[in-house]
């Protein structure tokens, strides 16, 4: 059994570790700051063995060196076409690999779109996916284009329906006020508001999410259904033909929000 924990950092960053089985060798993914992840390790008697990277933004990346200075046998993993330089395994589309006694059969999904060079991780049915699929959102288009995002966000929405979703910041309420903005109609959204108030006011994090989830309340992953096209339709005053250029106006919608 994996266990993920989430280190917080910066302002709403999750840096997710990862163990199996109680190990005391762990992983962890997107690691922008060091200090969250070095004072856990500490506390717990913990040994790093990998870090894992989605994509190049500072905020997923910049505590790699400090930590190698930690632990200087650690393996770095991240996008084959990525420019950080301390990656040592180099990952692309359908590439799996194992890490034992900390990870069993991690499959790599690229999920272009936020970045380029951004990939996925899945791990049985733990999905670390940085900044592309975001509990009810999705990331801004920083390099890719809506034909990218849209396509990756499909890839990740056929995964089974039990898939928890590990997105790398803490997003959920204000996606959710955008989402009940776009999908008003939608009383899956409003119960879901209610629920992440209830875990923020608490300080807990609202992620990881599931997939089932998604599906019922991420417009970005609605962008099929005739509830969000009718809405981006009377929100640009205009008609649209295709998924895609539903998902290109929602996205720009949501950026002027």
């Amino acid at each position: 059994m994996i266990e993920v924990v989430p280190v917080p950092s910066f302002n709403d960053n999750y840096i997710w570790l990862l163990r199996t089985n109680n190990s005391n060798t762990v992983a962890v993914v997107d690691p922008g700051d060091a200090e969250p992840v070095l004072e856990v390790l500490k506390q717990n008697k913990l040994k790093l063995a990998a870090i894992l990277i989605t994509h190049h933004h500072w905020d997923h990346v910049n505590g790699i060196s400090q930590l190698l200075e930690h632990a200087a046998e650690a393996l770095v993993y991240g996008p084959s076409n990525s420019p950080v330089n301390a990656i040592t395994n180099r990952l692309k589309e359908s590439d799996t690999f194992d890490l034992p006694g900390v990870l069993d059969q991690c499959s790599v999904i690229e999920t272009p779109g936020h970045t380029l060079d951004h990939i996925s991780y899945l791990i049985g049915n733990h999905l670390f996916c940085g900044d592309t699929l975001f509990s009810a959102g999705c990331g801004r288009l920083f390099e890719g284009s809506p034909q990218q995002m849209l396509a990756s966000l499909n890839k990740l929405a056929r995964l089974p329906i039990n898939t928890n979703m590990y997105p790398a910041h803490e997003y959920t309420l204000a996606n959710l006020q955008f989402a009940d903005l776009a999908d008003a109609n939608n009383p899956a959204i409003a119960q879901r508001i209610s629920q992440a108030k209830q875990l923020r006011q608490q300080n807990l994090p609202t992620v990881p999410s599931s997939l089932e989830l998604e599906l019922a309340t991420n417009p970005f992953l609605r962008c099929e259904t005739k509830g969000i096209k009718l809405s981006v339709e009377q929100h640009i005053k205009s008609k649209l033909s295709t998924p895609l250029d539903v998902f290109t106006e929602l996205r720009l919608w949501k950026d002027n929000v």
